[in-house]
């Protein structure tokens, strides 16, 4: 038994402590995640009261979404200590708590507006984009480490999500019309239009290498997309900012 836990519970006592059942703790166990700190004499799971902050850490980062596996890859690394831990489980609540309140707020326009007896299919779509936009984060959390998804987190937002989405779908209009109208990849127009796209980029990895590498991963690994993920420019559009990219670096 850990000499550090002053209290030690039967897993029945534990369970019921804690709020979980006891088949909870032993799936845990043989996963790995949840561990007995030692067996009585009779051969019971004993739990010590440190072991509560592990099960909290374990339950708070499935309620977010993690599966158990990653759940015990992440608890398991040496480095990521309890204040760490807890810290980067509440950067990503406060994520999720703003995905909720926007659909939230969706959702009460979509009521006024029935209230009203008026039918409006664009707050509807509006719903529906919201939900998907929560799922389509889901799954792209796997490309970025738990720092990343926390920094990311911290200084972005439903609004700024808002102004940059319309940012992207601007410029990528944009860089249309040039392909549409045959202007060539070196010239001054196609080079201001590759300018304007490394600055979104930049805008959502702050500049950060690290970033920027995992969401590069994430676009060249299109065979692993979330089926409701669809980019939002053609091979064209990116074949003609990446020319116009290497141009400018050539001179």
């Amino acid at each position: 038994m850990n000499r550090s836990d002053r209290r030690v519970f039967q897993a029945q006592e534990f369970a019921t402590l804690a709020g979980v059942t006891v088949r909870t703790l032993h799936h845990y166990d043989r996963l790995g995640l949840l561990k007995p700190n030692g067996y009585s004499q009779a051969g019971y799971r004993l739990y010590g009261e440190r072991d509560i902050v592990r099960l909290q850490q374990i339950v708070t980062l499935k309620f977010i979404g993690f599966p158990l596996k990653e759940i015990k890859y992440i608890l398991d690394r040496n480095n990521l200590d309890l204040a760490a831990t807890l810290r980067l489980q509440r950067e990503i609540l406060a994520e999720k708590r703003r995905h909720l309140d926007t659909a939230i707020a969706a959702i009460e326009q979509a009521e006024g507006v029935v209230e009203n007896g008026e039918l409006d299919w664009e707050v509807f779509r509006r719903i529906i984009e919201v939900m998907k936009m929560e799922k389509d984060t889901e799954w792209m959390k796997k490309y970025y480490t738990e720092e990343q998804l926390a920094e990311l987190s911290k200084r972005w937002s439903p609004e700024l999500q808002e102004r940059v989405s319309r940012d992207w779908a601007t410029l990528i209009k944009d860089v249309e019309a040039a392909l549409s109208a045959g202007a060539d990849p070196a010239s001054a127009e196609a080079r201001a239009l590759a300018k304007r796209w490394t600055a979104l980029v930049e805008e959502f990895t702050g500049g950060d290498p690290a970033l920027a590498e995992s969401l590069k991963n994430l676009y060249t690994d299109e065979a692993n997309w979330s089926p409701s993920f669809k980019k939002s420019f053609s091979t064209e559009v990116e074949a003609f900012v990446c020319q116009a990219n290497a141009s400018h670096k050539q001179e």
